[in-house]
């Protein structure tokens, strides 16, 4: 999640928002410093997440696939079950981040209440992260769907073309002098040319969106980790703020005085994620590089093996 990653964990939050915990929220920010929730939320919320799935004749697909886009049908059904997984995964995140909350607010210590709960905003915004990233999987998958479409467009051609071409060879060996021979080979003729079109397309379209696929599946791994990276950071600072200094019996703790803080680094969390920005590296876009192969292997060779081959193109082209 780009910009608002934090700020969408936030506005679901804010309703949530326990006003007997002694916490203010500043009025010029949109984060919750709660995760804390209402019952009636959690029901209706684990409700919509224990909704079942009708049957649907989607399953029954891979079984009518051409064989030309059969495997990259198989791959795409694969990662709509790992997008799934990723969405699921950021649920339970977030459960898990109420839980937490709600067990410190019951145990009866401010430092604990407190920590816990702020500790929680950090893993709630963590499963937001990973529904994030579940959506950018989505979209590199719709991308590979292009290809599969590609694919199935090009099995008629091929198999056109072959069952010509069984039919030419049949009539060669049953009847060599039919006059139907010539049809069909002008037929052949016509189906090998336009195979060759959808080859040609075939191939293009695969390479193009086999880079562009997996490039914004990259970017969306790095853009996940990195806010990974940083809600992590902070929430050791919230831990840092928590006294585990072991006390004798009889003894009490110190009085909790970190709030403040604690809220301060949810603040600077929610602005090192909205200042998130990816770095630029060394590596092309799919757009920029349209040659790989070629180019590496140019580099691969020193320069006086590729000094002569130039030359004897520009001596050949006159020619």
């Amino acid at each position: 999640m780009s910009r608002s990653s934090v700020d969408g964990s936030i506005q679901h939050l804010i309703p949530l928002y326990r006003p007997d915990s002694g916490l203010t929220i500043s009025s010029y920010r949109n984060r919750a410093l709660s995760i804390r929730s209402h019952k009636s939320n959690k029901a209706s919320g684990s409700g919509a997440s224990n909704t079942k799935r009708g049957f649907s004749f989607n399953s029954l697909r891979g079984t009518v696939q051409p064989e030309l886009s059969r495997k990259l049908f198989r791959l795409i059904k694969s990662e709509n079950n790992l997008i799934g997984a990723h969405e699921t995964a950021g649920r339970e995140r977030v459960t898990i981040a109420t839980q937490l909350s709600e067990w410190g607010e019951q145990t009866g210590d401010d430092s604990i209440s407190d920590i816990s709960d702020k500790v929680g905003v950090v893993l709630s915004e963590m499963g937001e992260q990973e529904d994030t990233y579940a959506h950018a999987l989505d979209d590199s998958r719709a991308i590979l769907k292009t290809i599969r479409n590609t694919e199935k467009s090009v099995q008629p051609s091929r198999d056109g073309k072959v069952k010509i071409a069984d039919e030419i060879q049949r009539l060669k060996m049953k009847e060599p002098e039919s006059a139907k021979l010539v049809v069909l080979e002008q037929e052949l003729v016509r189906a090998e040319a336009e195979n060759l079109v959808a080859e040609a397309q075939l191939s293009n379209i695969t390479r193009q969106k086999l880079k562009e696929a997996y490039a914004a599946e990259f970017t969306a791994t790095i853009e996940r980790a990195e806010k990974q990276i940083i809600l992590a950071k902070h929430g050791r600072r919230l831990l840092d703020l928590l006294d585990d200094t072991p006390v004798i019996p009889g003894d009490s703790r110190p009085v909790y005085e970190h709030s403040a803080q604690a809220r301060q680094i949810l603040n600077d969390c929610e602005d090192d994620l909205k200042d998130w920005q990816p770095e630029a590296d060394a590596y092309k876009t799919p757009q920029e590089s349209r040659s790989p192969s070629i180019k590496g292997k140019e580099k691969e060779l020193p320069f006086e093996e590729t000094a002569p081959v130039q030359t004897e193109t520009k001596s050949e082209a006159v020619a």
